[in-house]
Protein backbone atom coordinates (compact mmCIF):
# COMPACT_ATOMS: atom_id res chain seq x y z
CA UNK A 1 0.00 0.00 0.00
CA UNK A 2 1.39 3.41 -0.99
CA UNK A 3 0.70 5.92 1.79
CA UNK A 4 3.36 8.52 0.87
CA UNK A 5 5.03 8.09 4.22
CA UNK A 6 1.95 8.49 6.42
CA UNK A 7 2.14 6.94 8.88
CA UNK A 8 5.92 6.70 8.74
CA UNK A 9 6.75 4.63 11.80
CA UNK A 10 9.98 3.10 13.06
CA UNK A 11 10.25 -0.50 11.92
CA UNK A 12 8.17 -0.12 8.78
CA UNK A 13 9.42 -2.31 5.92
CA UNK A 14 9.33 -0.09 2.84
CA UNK A 15 10.18 -2.62 0.14
CA UNK A 16 12.87 -4.61 -1.62
CA UNK A 17 14.20 -5.17 -5.13
CA UNK A 18 16.58 -7.53 -6.90
CA UNK A 19 19.11 -6.46 -9.55
CA UNK A 20 21.83 -7.90 -11.74
CA UNK A 21 25.13 -6.01 -11.51
CA UNK A 22 25.93 -5.84 -15.22
CA UNK A 23 28.90 -4.32 -16.96
CA UNK A 24 26.53 -1.81 -18.58
CA UNK A 25 25.21 -0.62 -15.21
CA UNK A 26 28.74 -0.20 -13.85
CA UNK A 27 29.88 1.71 -16.96
CA UNK A 28 26.83 3.98 -16.74
CA UNK A 29 27.74 4.89 -13.15
CA UNK A 30 31.36 5.54 -14.17
CA UNK A 31 30.25 7.86 -16.99
CA UNK A 32 27.67 9.68 -14.85
CA UNK A 33 30.20 10.39 -12.09
CA UNK A 34 33.28 10.63 -14.33
CA UNK A 35 34.81 8.04 -12.01
CA UNK A 36 36.74 5.50 -14.05
CA UNK A 37 38.56 3.51 -11.38
CA UNK A 38 40.55 0.46 -12.48
CA UNK A 39 38.79 -1.42 -9.66
CA UNK A 40 35.58 -1.40 -11.68
CA UNK A 41 36.98 -4.06 -14.01
CA UNK A 42 36.25 -6.62 -11.28
CA UNK A 43 34.05 -5.01 -8.65
CA UNK A 44 31.22 -2.51 -8.87
CA UNK A 45 31.36 0.95 -7.30
CA UNK A 46 30.32 0.47 -3.67
CA UNK A 47 27.68 3.20 -4.05
CA UNK A 48 26.34 1.77 -7.31
CA UNK A 49 22.83 1.68 -5.82
CA UNK A 50 23.23 5.04 -4.10
CA UNK A 51 19.58 6.01 -4.56
CA UNK A 52 17.85 2.71 -3.88
CA UNK A 53 16.09 4.20 -0.83
CA UNK A 54 14.23 6.52 -3.20
CA UNK A 55 12.70 3.56 -5.00
CA UNK A 56 10.37 3.39 -1.98
CA UNK A 57 9.59 7.08 -1.32
CA UNK A 58 5.87 6.31 -1.23
CA UNK A 59 6.50 4.16 1.82
CA UNK A 60 8.62 6.48 3.98
CA UNK A 61 8.37 10.09 2.73
CA UNK A 62 6.01 12.40 4.59
CA UNK A 63 3.07 13.94 2.73
CA UNK A 64 4.42 17.49 2.55
CA UNK A 65 7.11 17.37 -0.14
CA UNK A 66 7.38 21.16 -0.40
CA UNK A 67 10.90 22.10 0.68
CA UNK A 68 12.05 18.59 1.64
CA UNK A 69 15.84 18.19 1.87
CA UNK A 70 18.40 15.43 2.24
CA UNK A 71 20.10 16.24 5.56
CA UNK A 72 22.60 13.46 6.26
CA UNK A 73 23.91 10.28 4.68
CA UNK A 74 25.82 7.44 6.35
CA UNK A 75 27.49 4.57 4.48
CA UNK A 76 29.00 1.31 5.72
CA UNK A 77 30.85 -0.78 3.13
CA UNK A 78 31.23 -4.42 4.13
CA UNK A 79 31.96 -6.56 1.07
CA UNK A 80 32.85 -5.79 -2.57
CA UNK A 81 30.04 -6.18 -5.12
CA UNK A 82 31.31 -8.42 -7.95
CA UNK A 83 30.44 -7.43 -11.50
CA UNK A 84 28.02 -10.05 -12.81
CA UNK A 85 26.49 -10.86 -9.42
CA UNK A 86 22.86 -10.46 -8.33
CA UNK A 87 21.99 -8.29 -5.35
CA UNK A 88 18.87 -7.79 -3.26
CA UNK A 89 17.89 -4.63 -1.39
CA UNK A 90 15.81 -4.08 1.74
CA UNK A 91 14.49 -0.70 2.94
CA UNK A 92 13.33 0.02 6.53
CA UNK A 93 12.40 3.10 8.57
CA UNK A 94 14.72 3.08 11.61
CA UNK A 95 14.13 6.52 13.16
CA UNK A 96 11.77 9.50 13.14
CA UNK A 97 12.14 12.78 15.09
CA UNK A 98 11.53 16.56 15.10
CA UNK A 99 14.42 19.05 15.19
CA UNK A 100 14.68 22.81 14.54
CA UNK A 101 11.27 23.12 12.96
CA UNK A 102 11.60 20.13 10.65
CA UNK A 103 10.45 16.52 10.73
CA UNK A 104 13.09 13.88 10.03
CA UNK A 105 12.69 10.32 8.81
CA UNK A 106 15.68 7.97 8.64
CA UNK A 107 15.62 5.17 6.09
CA UNK A 108 18.10 2.28 6.27
CA UNK A 109 18.68 0.42 3.00
CA UNK A 110 20.73 -2.77 2.92
CA UNK A 111 22.29 -4.27 -0.20
CA UNK A 112 22.88 -8.01 0.10
CA UNK A 113 24.09 -10.83 -2.11
CA UNK A 114 20.93 -12.34 -3.61
CA UNK A 115 22.23 -15.91 -3.33
CA UNK A 116 24.09 -15.97 -0.01
CA UNK A 117 22.35 -13.15 1.86
CA UNK A 118 25.72 -11.64 2.76
CA UNK A 119 25.52 -7.95 3.68
CA UNK A 120 27.42 -5.85 1.15
CA UNK A 121 26.53 -2.19 1.75
CA UNK A 122 24.33 -0.33 4.21
CA UNK A 123 23.10 3.22 3.73
CA UNK A 124 21.19 5.45 6.15
CA UNK A 125 19.35 8.41 4.62
CA UNK A 126 18.16 11.28 6.83
CA UNK A 127 15.41 13.22 5.00
CA UNK A 128 13.93 16.40 6.48
CA UNK A 129 10.43 17.77 5.83
CA UNK A 130 8.66 21.01 6.64
CA UNK A 131 5.60 20.54 8.87
CA UNK A 132 2.38 20.55 6.79
CA UNK A 133 0.54 23.86 6.35
CA UNK A 134 -2.83 24.66 4.86
CA UNK A 135 -1.13 26.90 2.29
CA UNK A 136 2.52 27.00 1.32
CA UNK A 137 2.44 30.61 0.19
CA UNK A 138 4.58 32.24 -2.47
CA UNK A 139 8.35 32.31 -2.80
CA UNK A 140 11.07 29.74 -2.43
CA UNK A 141 11.99 27.65 0.59
CA UNK A 142 15.65 28.25 -0.19
CA UNK A 143 17.44 30.08 -3.00
CA UNK A 144 20.95 31.31 -3.68
CA UNK A 145 20.65 34.17 -1.19
CA UNK A 146 19.16 32.26 1.71
CA UNK A 147 21.60 29.42 1.18
CA UNK A 148 24.50 31.86 1.68
CA UNK A 149 22.98 33.30 4.88
CA UNK A 150 23.38 30.15 6.94
CA UNK A 151 24.66 30.45 10.50
CA UNK A 152 28.47 30.28 10.85
CA UNK A 153 29.67 26.78 11.69
CA UNK A 154 32.57 25.70 13.90
CA UNK A 155 35.96 25.49 12.17
CA UNK A 156 36.30 22.48 9.89
CA UNK A 157 38.38 20.46 9.25
CA UNK A 158 40.26 20.15 12.51
CA UNK A 159 42.37 17.21 11.32
CA UNK A 160 46.06 18.04 11.00
CA UNK A 161 47.34 15.07 8.97
CA UNK A 162 48.18 14.90 5.27
CA UNK A 163 45.69 15.81 2.56
CA UNK A 164 44.34 13.19 0.18
CA UNK A 165 44.13 14.03 -3.51
CA UNK A 166 40.92 16.03 -4.14
CA UNK A 167 38.48 15.55 -7.02
CA UNK A 168 36.70 18.37 -8.88
CA UNK A 169 33.43 17.98 -10.79
CA UNK A 170 31.12 20.31 -12.73
CA UNK A 171 27.50 19.21 -12.46
CA UNK A 172 25.62 20.00 -15.66
CA UNK A 173 22.09 18.93 -16.65
CA UNK A 174 23.36 15.80 -18.37
CA UNK A 175 25.05 14.60 -15.18
CA UNK A 176 21.91 15.40 -13.17
CA UNK A 177 19.81 13.34 -15.57
CA UNK A 178 22.23 10.39 -15.57
CA UNK A 179 22.41 10.39 -11.77
CA UNK A 180 18.81 11.21 -10.85
CA UNK A 181 16.78 10.39 -13.98
CA UNK A 182 15.35 9.29 -16.23
CA UNK A 183 12.13 10.81 -14.88
CA UNK A 184 11.39 14.52 -14.46
CA UNK A 185 11.90 15.53 -10.83
CA UNK A 186 13.42 18.40 -8.90
CA UNK A 187 16.90 16.92 -9.43
CA UNK A 188 16.53 16.88 -13.23
CA UNK A 189 13.97 19.53 -14.20
CA UNK A 190 13.66 23.24 -13.29
CA UNK A 191 9.86 23.27 -13.49
CA UNK A 192 9.59 20.36 -11.07
CA UNK A 193 12.07 22.09 -8.73
CA UNK A 194 9.94 25.22 -8.65
CA UNK A 195 6.89 23.18 -7.64
CA UNK A 196 8.75 22.08 -4.52
CA UNK A 197 10.00 25.56 -3.59
CA UNK A 198 13.37 25.81 -5.34
CA UNK A 199 14.34 28.27 -8.13
CA UNK A 200 16.46 25.82 -10.11
CA UNK A 201 17.43 22.17 -10.37
CA UNK A 202 18.67 20.91 -7.00
CA UNK A 203 21.61 18.53 -7.35
CA UNK A 204 20.82 15.30 -5.53
CA UNK A 205 22.69 15.08 -2.23
CA UNK A 206 23.75 11.50 -2.92
CA UNK A 207 26.01 12.79 -5.69
CA UNK A 208 28.30 14.65 -3.30
CA UNK A 209 28.59 11.53 -1.15
CA UNK A 210 29.78 9.68 -4.25
CA UNK A 211 32.45 12.34 -4.80
CA UNK A 212 33.76 11.77 -1.27
CA UNK A 213 33.71 8.02 -1.89
CA UNK A 214 35.85 8.56 -4.99
CA UNK A 215 38.45 10.50 -2.98
CA UNK A 216 38.63 7.74 -0.37
CA UNK A 217 38.68 4.95 -2.95
CA UNK A 218 41.44 6.62 -4.95
CA UNK A 219 43.55 6.84 -1.79
CA UNK A 220 42.86 3.44 -0.19
CA UNK A 221 41.55 1.18 -2.97
CA UNK A 222 40.07 -2.07 -1.67
CA UNK A 223 40.72 -0.86 1.88
CA UNK A 224 37.80 1.49 1.35
CA UNK A 225 35.61 -0.80 -0.77
CA UNK A 226 35.77 -3.47 1.95
CA UNK A 227 35.51 -1.84 5.36
CA UNK A 228 35.04 1.81 4.47
CA UNK A 229 32.71 4.10 6.43
CA UNK A 230 31.26 7.57 5.90
CA UNK A 231 29.00 9.81 7.98
CA UNK A 232 28.20 12.96 6.02
CA UNK A 233 26.08 16.03 6.77
CA UNK A 234 24.68 17.91 3.79
CA UNK A 235 25.05 21.55 4.81
CA UNK A 236 24.02 23.58 1.77
CA UNK A 237 22.13 23.30 -1.50
CA UNK A 238 23.98 22.55 -4.74
CA UNK A 239 22.46 23.94 -7.96
CA UNK A 240 22.89 22.67 -11.49
CA UNK A 241 25.99 23.95 -13.36
CA UNK A 242 27.98 24.52 -10.18
CA UNK A 243 31.52 23.16 -9.76
CA UNK A 244 32.44 21.26 -6.62
CA UNK A 245 35.67 19.93 -5.14
CA UNK A 246 35.74 17.06 -2.64
CA UNK A 247 38.56 17.04 -0.06
CA UNK A 248 39.84 14.74 2.67
CA UNK A 249 42.45 15.21 5.40
CA UNK A 250 43.81 12.47 7.64
CA UNK A 251 42.83 12.82 11.31
CA UNK A 252 44.39 9.71 12.84
CA UNK A 253 45.41 6.12 12.29
CA UNK A 254 44.06 3.54 14.75
CA UNK A 255 45.03 -0.13 14.97
CA UNK A 256 42.07 -2.40 14.12
CA UNK A 257 42.96 -6.08 14.47
CA UNK A 258 45.85 -6.79 12.14
CA UNK A 259 45.02 -3.70 10.07
CA UNK A 260 44.98 0.05 10.62
CA UNK A 261 41.90 2.24 10.18
CA UNK A 262 42.62 5.68 8.77
CA UNK A 263 40.10 8.30 9.94
CA UNK A 264 39.66 11.41 7.81
CA UNK A 265 37.80 14.70 7.90
CA UNK A 266 36.01 15.09 4.55
CA UNK A 267 34.21 18.01 2.95
CA UNK A 268 32.92 19.32 -0.38
CA UNK A 269 33.11 22.98 -1.44
CA UNK A 270 31.75 25.21 -4.18
CA UNK A 271 34.14 27.46 -6.09
CA UNK A 272 33.36 30.36 -3.72
CA UNK A 273 34.31 28.27 -0.70
CA UNK A 274 30.75 27.45 0.41
CA UNK A 275 30.74 24.10 2.19
CA UNK A 276 27.96 21.81 0.98
CA UNK A 277 29.05 18.68 2.86
CA UNK A 278 31.15 17.97 5.94
CA UNK A 279 31.77 14.76 7.79
CA UNK A 280 34.01 11.84 8.55
CA UNK A 281 35.21 8.90 6.50
CA UNK A 282 37.54 6.01 7.16
CA UNK A 283 39.24 3.14 5.38
CA UNK A 284 41.57 0.27 6.17
CA UNK A 285 45.21 0.00 5.19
Amino acid sequence: MNLMGEPAFVGRHCGSNEYEVTREVVDFYADALDDHSDLYQKVAPPLLHHSECYAFVGQWYLKNLFGNLHAQQDWDLFTPIPVGSRIRTRSTIIERYHKRGRDYVVNETDVTDAETGQLLVRGRTYQSFLPPKEEQGDGYVVDGGTARRKEPRPPFPTATGPDLAPVTKTIDKRRCWMFSGPGRNYHTDKEQAEKLGFPNIVVQGMMTTCFVAEVMQDAFGMGFVQGGKMSLKLTNVVWVDETLTAYAKVRERVKEGVQVRVHCDVWVEKEDGTRVLIGAASALE
